[in-house]
């Protein structure tokens, strides 16, 4: 990628992150337009949960065409996978985030889209249309909820708090299937949520509403975006390098802290 191009990010990130904003805001139109609709398509990928249905096709469609017209970047996607091009940057794009939510007519999914550098996320929108709900951070310059800044929670006692998790979707035939860590984690909590959108969990967790959040075998597109939110609001997201995928712990140093001294306790047990 030439200089040129590179200063053009640096100075007009705001400007990108407007034009991203309005991308998801007409993606999540789509959402809401067929939502609980009956006829809706939905096939099947890795496995017999792990679906995808027409929308998430449609919105992946508009968010790689609008994209393509406009940057001349990568782009990896959920159902798409990589189209290269010769760039130092990458959309990260996932188009609806908790597709068996949306199926079923559960009313939890988003869009996540975050644009990297490298291994950095420089900026990154999630937004969630049944609850009119837009995070957004800049690299550096902060995390918001609908423009109103957002912080993590300062908790540091688990049975204070509400911690969100997921299950990989292999979970019946995979035995790293976060069912031990679940089981070791719930009678510590206050409070424990599995919400079906991991992108949707980790804003929340950038926005202090949950107090933590670890899930094992996460993808690339699911995270992109929410992790700089966390960080921007004054969080940690760990990775945990010796598990498959994505797999992660985010919150506050104390509480990443916590969860991983109990990940590792049940790692030696086992």
């Amino acid at each position: 990628m030439s200089i040129m191009i590179k200063r053009v990010i640096k100075v007009n990130k705001i400007k990108i992150l407007d034009e991203i904003k309005e991308m998801a805001y007409a993606v999540g139109e789509i959402q809401l337009e067929h939502f609980r609709k009956k006829g809706i398509s939905i096939e099947r990928k890795s496995s017999s949960i792990d679906l995808v249905t027409q929308v998430d096709k449609a919105c992946e469609y508009y968010i790689i065409k609008r994209l393509k017209e406009n940057y001349d970047f990568s782009i990896l996607s959920e159902e798409k996978g990589i189209i290269s091009r010769k760039s130092d940057y990458q959309w990260v794009i996932d188009p609806l985030d908790g597709t068996t939510n949306y199926a079923n007519g559960y009313p939890i999914f988003s869009v996540s889209i975050a644009l990297m550098k490298g291994d950095d996320t420089i900026l990154g929108v999630v937004y969630v249309p049944i609850l009119d709900e837009m995070y957004t951070a800049i690299q550096d310059e902060g995390a918001f909820l609908n423009n109103q800044r957002m912080s993590v929670s300062r908790k540091s006692d688990l049975n204070q708090c509400l911690i969100g998790t997921g299950f990989p979707y292999d979970r019946s035939t995979n035995e790293a299937n976060n069912i031990n860590y679940f089981s070791y984690f719930t009678p510590k909590l206050r409070g424990i949520r599995r919400s079906g959108s991991a992108a949707f969990d980790l804003v929340n967790v950038a926005n202090g509403i949950l107090d933590g959040f670890w899930e094992i075998n996460l993808s690339l597109w699911d995270i992109a975006a929410a992790r700089l939110m966390i960080i921007e609001s004054g969080g940690i997201v760990k990775r945990l390098e010796n598990k498959r995928g994505f797999s992660i712990i985010a919150g506050n140093e104390a509480i990443v802290e916590t969860l991983n001294t109990g990940i590792e306790r049940v790692d030696k047990n086992d």
